[in-house]
């Protein structure tokens, strides 16, 4: 069955369309199946719409699936001290009295929930969480600042967030245009890292323990442990996960931001860079021959057909393509 003909019957079974959607979003989907919901998305706009309501479905549940148990034990203890409560004044009262003590009992009830509901929403250590799946994701948070998520990545935010700015940022890449405010610091956790700004604009990368971010306007302060560096425009910093040290250089390139300029951009860069981003943008298993690990490229390639980009790869560095299963390997050619 080809593409076309997938995407049609895809659109009119919406039961298979939504088991699909689900592996997507569990991450147990192949690279063919997250091309052919890369298709459906990209065939008519109802289709992000579902797929959008199916993913803010899928993150409430997880939301809720992380509360915090103590939480739980102490509104049940806080619950069950009340009702004891409750229990003895209704013993002290005469029975013509039934009706108004049932209406104490409910007024109390309806405010120790909504207490509870109020500490569970808003409450110190609480965090709304946003995550981007099979498409790239842009929001707005509750100070005006603008966040464009990378597929594949998973961030949160203080509840109170215009009086605490605190995201953490747990994996992914996330660009943020961040809202001035001098007396509220914008602040990311990542691991063990710490970045602050006050307002600007940058991107943070986090796979695994590796992380790297780039500065695009304004001053970006990044702390860890008892080291701080400072990061000015058109400068970055890669942090290691196993040396964890912080030395900032300058940016040679724009491959970071390719998920919101839908380009490549590789002005002489090393071969195997562009490489790891193609593989990290389309979910691609892209290797290079022992041989032309030393290449530099300079080109510009459009986030379209994974294909395509590697014909013209091939045809700038005289190289030829080869195909084992998934994996693809690039070769000079003989």
């Amino acid at each position: 069955m080809d593409y076309g003909i997938t995407t049609i019957f895809l659109i009119r079974r919406k039961r298979m369309t939504d088991e699909l959607l689900i592996k997507v979003l569990l991450k147990e989907s192949t690279i063919e199946e997250n091309e052919m919901v890369e298709k459906w998305l990209n065939a008519a706009e109802a289709n992000k719409k579902h797929f959008t309501q199916l993913e803010t479905i899928w993150q409430v549940s997880n939301t809720l699936k992380n509360e915090s148990k103590r939480d739980e034990e102490q509104a049940w203890t806080s619950f069950k001290a009340r009702r004891a409560d409750l229990k003895l004044q209704d013993e002290n009262i005469r029975p013509l009295n039934a009706g108004k003590v049932w209406l104490r009992i409910a007024a109390v009830l309806f405010i120790a929930l909504g207490g509870w509901i109020a500490y569970s929403l808003y409450g110190p250590g609480k965090y709304t969480e946003l995550t981007a799946t099979a498409q790239v994701r842009t929001e707005t948070l509750p100070d005006g600042s603008a966040l464009t998520l990378n597929k594949n990545t998973k961030i949160s935010y203080a509840a109170n967030f215009k009086n605490n700015r605190k995201l953490k940022l747990e994996q992914g890449d996330v660009f943020f245009d961040v809202a001035k405010d001098k007396t509220h610091p914008f602040v990311i956790d990542i691991d063990k890292i710490s970045v602050e700004v006050v307002g600007t604009s940058f991107n943070i990368k986090h796979i695994k323990k590796d992380t790297e971010i780039n500065v695009e306007t304004g001053i970006v302060k990044v702390r860890l442990a008892n080291d701080e560096v400072k990061l000015y425009k058109g400068e970055k910093i890669i942090i290691n996960g196993n040396t964890r040290k912080l030395v900032k250089e300058q940016s040679t390139d724009q491959l970071y931001n390719y998920y919101r300029s839908n380009l490549f951009q590789a002005n002489n860069i090393p071969l195997s860079k562009l490489v790891i981003t193609l593989n990290e943008a389309y979910g691609s298993n892209i290797t290079l021959d022992e041989k032309i690990k030393g290449l530099t490229i300079n080109t510009t390639l459009k986030m379209g057909s994974i294909n395509q980009n590697l014909e013209i790869i091939c045809q700038t560095l005289n190289l030829q393509l080869s195909r084992n299963g998934n994996t693809l390997l690039l070769s000079a050619k003989k």
